[in-house]
């Protein structure tokens, strides 16, 4: 089995009607004339990821407008989509979070951002995520076609352990929208993507806004996929665009019998033990 995966790196400035139809027009696009199977947004893809921005454009799951959409388009198109994050109010709270919809309009997973950024870089980048959101608690996994996939949002990425935990739950590949900033995605965005992969021998995608030069976080762009011998398969610009990578899932029985390192582990010196919620 292949998976024709498409990562949308969508410009995000103005409304969110105007947002979320230029996102269903790329998803469109990614089915219709990129044949893809499964689509991935953005983290914070329907509003700015500005902090002033963040409660005005909350909403429930799944009967908001973003929710509705998504769903609509899944069912429209007949794809699995992969519909970013954007800020989830519930029960009082504000949450970072990623919804998957199926082919059939269906929601079959939600995943709350579980590590929240709180980082301060003295004259270049400041966020105190967790002043905003709370934190989810659980690990989130679904199916395409008998591929388990995980997933993470953008800080989440920066935690081995967290991908190692997927792959010991039976995941071949992981998904991580993002919004990284230009400073810290020049040293470490590729870097990383390359080494969840590697480090646990499976597919890794990063999927990034596009670089909005007047945003109050300027993201890196540049989304990428990576296939489980760490090696880049397809990787975007800094602009608009829809990035299509073909996952043969092949790859991944070669890779892990020849450098059998999962196999390898001295689980009698040390032990990763995954604790579920």
């Amino acid at each position: 089995m292949v998976i024709k995966i498409a990562l949308i790196q969508l410009k995000i400035s103005g409304p969110k009607e105007k947002i979320l139809k230029n996102a269903v027009d790329l998803i469109r696009i990614a089915k219709k004339e990129k044949f893809a199977n499964l689509v991935v947004l953005p983290e914070s893809f329907n509003c700015p990821y500005n902090e002033a921005d963040f409660e005005a454009n909350a909403e429930e799951i799944p009967a908001g407008m973003t929710s509705q959409a998504l769903s609509q388009a899944a069912s429209d198109f007949g794809v699995h989509i992969v519909g970013g994050s954007f800020v989830e109010l519930c029960d009082g709270k504000l949450y970072n979070t990623c919804t998957v919809w199926g082919p059939d309009g269906s929601l079959v997973a939600k995943h709350r951002k579980v590590h929240l950024c709180d980082t301060n870089i003295p004259g270049k980048l400041e966020i105190e995520e967790s002043k905003v959101f709370t934190r989810g608690e659980s690990y989130t996994t679904f199916q395409v076609g008998e591929t388990q996939v995980g997933l993470g949002v953008c800080w989440d990425m920066r935690f081995p352990e967290f991908a190692a935990a997927y792959r010991q739950l039976g995941c071949d590949l992981l998904i991580y929208p993002a919004v990284c900033d230009t400073y810290t995605g020049e040293m470490h965005w590729e870097l990383l993507a390359r080494a969840r992969a590697l480090d646990n021998q499976m597919f890794v995608a990063f999927c990034s806004p596009a670089r909005d030069p007047h945003a109050t976080l300027v993201a890196h762009g540049h989304s990428l996929v990576v296939d489980p011998w760490g090696q880049v398969l397809q990787k975007g610009t800094e602009y608009q665009e829809i990035i299509v990578a073909d996952l043969t899932l092949k790859t991944l029985p070669e890779a892990r019998s020849q450098i059998p390192v999962l196999q390898q582990k001295r689980t009698d010196l040390y032990e990763l033990v995954v604790r579920k919620k």
